[in-house]
């Protein structure tokens, strides 16, 4: 039976979907949420064993083609087929295995994982290691940074370029997703295969309009992880996040609603090619 998850949904228009990446939850996404639903029906989602969607049964059941699986499963449940996507990191990843697979209408990556050499998974690793042992602090500690901008911008400067834009209340909250992310270390863990190879389906030609969008001020995933992308799959649109970390929702929302608009127009218009 597939997994329901836990999502959030506003606007009209076509469908786009929202993938957090690894630790996170879906309000990642909350600074580009509304501006998005005014032109798409947005549907952001918590992936399986993050956020407040149940995990897999066993920790060998979590893989990127798992996750990407389990958003297609909830599609008929949201009323929706072959959406707009959009991935950030881990989501990023599974975003372009959707693109590829024919299961979604565009796709818009940001910083997207699944592209390592074996130094740069040990530097993304780090940091998202240190992070989950921090979120395990006692609430009050975790609670007296968050309500300063010097504490937000030691809990979240190896995902943002301005962590202290965030509000005490979401930075508290993302530290408890990650303390309870049941994903976390199975998802962590599998990405170690993925630093000696590129998986099968990140090579060949989109299927898609894709574009892959990386912040230049990247800690976990160095933009240089482009020219592997552009090496392995045909056809992508890249774009440069100015001033922007690895989460560049929060950091640079403008350009990267821009990216994703650029993008579904690109799919409209291969839409009435075809017709």
């Amino acid at each position: 039976m597939a997994i329901e998850l836990s999502y959030k949904r506003r606007g009209q228009g076509e469908p786009l979907v929202l993938i957090h990446g690894i630790g996170h939850r879906l309000e990642a996404f909350d600074p580009v949420f509304d501006e998005l639903a005014e032109h798409y029906d947005v549907i952001a989602v918590d992936l399986p064993g993050f956020g407040q969607s149940p995990g897999f049964a066993s920790a060998a059941d979590y893989s990127l083609d798992a996750l990407a699986e389990a958003v297609v499963a909830n599609y008929s449940r949201w009323g929706i087929d072959n959406p707009h996507v959009v991935g950030n990191s881990m989501g990023g990843a599974v975003s372009v295995i959707l693109g590829q697979r024919g299961q979604a209408r565009s796709v818009t990556a940001l910083s997207p994982a699944g592209w390592f050499w074996p130094w740069t998974l040990l530097l993304a690793g780090l940091p998202l290691l240190l992070m989950k042992i921090g979120s395990f602090a006692p609430n009050a500690i975790l609670r007296l940074l968050a309500g300063s901008a010097i504490g937000r911008k030691i809990m979240g400067l190896s995902l943002y370029r301005y962590p202290e834009r965030l509000t005490p209340e979401r930075t508290y909250g993302d530290a408890l997703s990650m303390r309870r992310a049941k994903g976390f270390w199975p998802m962590l863990l599998g990405h170690i295969p993925l630093a000696f190879r590129v998986p099968r389906i990140f090579k060949g030609a989109t299927r898609v309009p894709t574009t892959i969008a990386w912040g230049n001020r990247d800690l976990i995933l160095s933009p240089r992880m482009a020219s592997k992308a552009a090496a392995s799959l045909a056809g992508i649109n890249f774009v440069v996040l100015d001033d922007a970390g690895h989460v560049p929702m929060s950091d640079s929302p403008d350009a990267v609603i821009a990216a994703i608009n650029e993008t579904t127009a690109l799919a409209s218009t291969v839409t009435h090619k075809a017709a």
